[in-house]
């Protein structure tokens, strides 16, 4: 751990690091060239050196990238070069921001606000500005484009990418691109007798064995893990070696080697796993995301399932799950590291098409099922923590790509709307918006435009929109989901009425408000004659239409509409309820907005006494509503009210949060632009430098708050 620098200790590690593999080094005077020229400011490009023919597995050959820029990272950090160090697997735009955004919680030290776009838009400003000296590896990156707008780069910064396509990242000024291929000779040699032990004899024979492997890196880690775990000697191997491939030359012509080592410890994973269960552990593996799948997977009642079923026994339990994870990992077709309290599985890409071409395909639908149920079960209802989330939204979209149309025997696989629910909440609002669209033209063509899940699919899609800002789109998707609603179901039906609801909240967002209250109007007319006029969902109409007219201009309309809601809800669910507070706050604003202040000021005191009773002077809801009272009577120009109010608010944020929250910060910056318009400057300098040190101190480097505070205090003192 480093110094403590606000809520932040320093040095900092964001993201998970593969673990280096067993004999790594081989290449240990190739990762020291490459860290040496990875200066401040510099960007390096680890490509393949060359892509094999295609084999009858559809082999490509692997180079080793990503284990080289773990060397080269891990080099970096140990040597104390970097401050920061950020892993971030960028197959997608999805990951690329999950990334970014917990580096920013890592790094920054605060709870991220906003969206996932805006919070990786900062941290990448971030580093193009600090002196800290920092290195961000992006791993597997496939298109460029997943980078626009966030591209990382700064007098302090490294970058470091790998990438399966050569063509997508040229050489350009300030850009090295290092094609990687297999070993050298002597390399492979130290890459393969590094698993093995000092004796002679198993050692006679490991120079015509990497010949034979081709110094491929992938066959050379499956060859030793495989003499490792079972001790073989290298001159053993080599037998079975050309066995199998003069096997596999008499199906179907020549394969490279790692195509020949694959089956090899397939063999071996078999032999080491319990019951016969390595195939069913396989190839859940084959089908998620190889990079990072959580260990958790694998031991779940629907896993345990699976590998009963592949092995002819009874249900498996966790630890025989556990047990084939290890053989398999033994036979070098996956790791496993920990990454906190839960391991992460991965597997080469290559390894992975080898699986699934091998696997019978009724085997493979099984898994496909399977494996979709895995990931619900261990799915944390909470999303916390964000990695894990990340992971499994990843798993999710591999799981989807590869098994095509598998998960939508019957209907829409619950999986697929928990990833998509999943990225909503992690406000991944430009990839959610492309997912719900796969999904949604996925839905029409496997289950027709009329199905249930088509029609949910198509409201979570116009939902992606809105919050994307997309409001053109929304509107017109929710007015297909109302047309389909109707259609399918008739104007009466709940999920009908429930649909034009939406659509008319989604005119206010559009700006049309006339065509909102059209709809929202005729969804009160609804709710009152199928529901009644007291029923929870009537009210929330009314609420809805209300602010439609509000946003018209016609208040007078929103304030009859507000005290028709506040008078309901409080018989139904009494005044300090938040449903009826909020409602009469809306009509302290509605009336405000008319010019009846007075009365406005009325409606304020009254829900702010009923909430100071039921919930408390401290809660948050008392707290908005003390600041909405406070920012009428400044507009009304009643500034020692309005003073009051502020400083008991900054009291209440004080007690509840703590001197150093960033609401509290933010309360204390209002409040010295009040005391600064009452006059009180020395009071509002005062408070200004106190809250810019503690600014400085508690929230994230370059916070806007901090940058406000900074801005106010140099006005009054130059």
């Amino acid at each position: 751990m480093g110094a403590q620098t606000g809520q932040v200790a320093w040095p900092v590690r964001s993201g998970p690091v593969p673990a280096l593999a067993d004999g790594v080094n081989a290449r240990a005077d190739t990762a020291a060239d490459l860290a040496a020229a990875l200066v401040a400011g510099a960007e390096v490009v680890l490509v393949p050196a060359r892509v094999a023919g295609e084999g009858p597995g559809g082999w490509l050959e692997p180079c080793g990238k990503t284990q080289l820029a773990a060397w080269i990272a891990e080099s970096l950090w140990r040597s104390h070069r970097l401050e920061l160090l950020v892993w971030i697997t960028a197959t997608s735009r999805a990951s690329v921001l999950s990334g970014f955004v917990e580096a920013a919680a890592d790094a920054l030290g605060a709870d991220p606000t906003g969206d996932s776009e805006s919070v990786a838009q900062r941290f990448a400003a971030w580093l193009g500005e600090t002196s800290r000296p920092w290195l961000v590896v992006l791993d597997d990156l496939r298109d460029q484009a997943d980078l626009a707008g966030l591209w990382p780069a700064g007098q302090a910064g490294r970058v470091l990418i790998t990438t399966a396509d050569p063509a997508a990242f040229p050489a350009e000024q300030g850009r090295l691109v290092h094609a990687v291929g297999v070993f050298r000779p002597d390399e492979a040699l130290g890459q393969l007798t590094s698993r093995l032990g000092t004796d002679a004899a198993t050692r006679q024979g490991a120079e015509e064995l990497v010949q034979d492997l081709g110094f491929e890196p992938l066959a050379l880690a499956q060859a030793g893990a495989v003499m490792a775990s079972s001790g073989l000697a290298c001159r053993e191997y080599r037998d079975r070696f050309l066995r199998k491939r003069a096997q596999l030359a008499e199906a179907g012509g020549s394969s490279p080697a790692a195509a020949v080592t694959w089956e090899i410890s397939a063999d071996h994973a078999d032999w080491l796993a319990p019951g016969g269960t390595a195939q069913a552990v396989l190839a859940i593996a084959a089908l998620l995301d190889g990079h990072g799948i959580p260990g958790t997977v694998f031991t779940t009642p629907a896993a345990g399932e699976l590998l009963a079923d592949v092995g002819g026994g009874s249900l498996a339990d966790q630890d025989c799950a556990r047990k084939t994870v290890l053989a398999a990992q033994q036979a070098g077709l996956l790791s496993a590291e920990a990454a906190g309290p839960i391991a992460l599985v991965q597997m080469n890409a290559v390894v992975q098409a080898a699986v699934r071409a091998a696997v019978p395909p009724e085997t493979l639908a099984q898994a496909s099922g399977a494996a979709a149920d895995a990931l619900l079960q261990v799915w944390p209802a909470d999303e916390q923590p964000p990695w894990l989330a990340a992971a499994l939204r990843s798993c999710a979209v591999s799981l989807q790509r590869v098994t095509g149309d598998r998960l939508w025997a019957g209907g829409c696989h619950p999986l697929l709307l928990r990833a998509g629910r999943s990225m909503d909440r992690a406000g991944l609002t430009g990839p959610a918006v492309g997912y719900w669209q796969e999904l949604a033209g996925v839905s029409d063509r496997m289950l027709g435009r009329g199905h249930p899940d088509t029609l949910a699919i198509g409201e979570h899609l116009a939902a992606a929109c809105l919050a994307a800002g997309q409001t053109a789109e929304a509107v017109s998707q929710y007015r297909w989901v109302l047309d389909e609603r109707v259609r399918v179901l008739g104007p009466d039906h709940p999920s009908a009425i429930a649909a034009r609801r939406d659509l008319g909240h989604a005119l206010v967002a559009a700006g049309q408000v006339g065509d909102a209250i059209t709809a929202l109007d005729r969804v009160v007319s609804d709710y009152e004659r199928i529901r009644g006029a007291e029923q929870i969902e009537t009210l929330s109409a009314w609420g809805e239409l209300a602010a439609a007219y509000w946003a018209a201009g016609q208040y007078t309309d929103a304030i009859r509409l507000y005290r028709q809601t506040v008078d309901s809800r409080e018989r139904i669910q009494g005044p300090g309820h938040p449903a009826t507070l909020t409602a009469r706050r809306q009509l302290a604003d509605s009336y405000f907005a008319d010019g009846r202040i007075k009365t406005a000021f009325s409606q304020y005191k009254r829900a702010l006494a009923d909430s100071e009773r039921a919930l408390g002077r401290d809660h948050p809801g008392t707290i908005g509503l003390r600041s909405a009272l406070g920012s009428a009577y400044d507009s009304a120009g009643r500034m020692a009210s309005a003073l009051q109010l502020r400083e008991e608010n900054r009291a209440s944020l004080d007690r509840a949060l703590g001197p150093d929250h960033r609401d509290t910060l933010a309360s204390c910056a209002d409040l010295a632009q009040v005391y600064d318009r009452v006059g009180r400057v020395t009071d509002a300098t005062t408070l200004l430098r106190d809250t810019l040190a503690r600014c400085e101190r508690a929230l994230p480097p370059a916070d806007p708050l901090t940058e406000a505070v900074r801005t106010s205090l140099a006005q009054r003192t130059g």
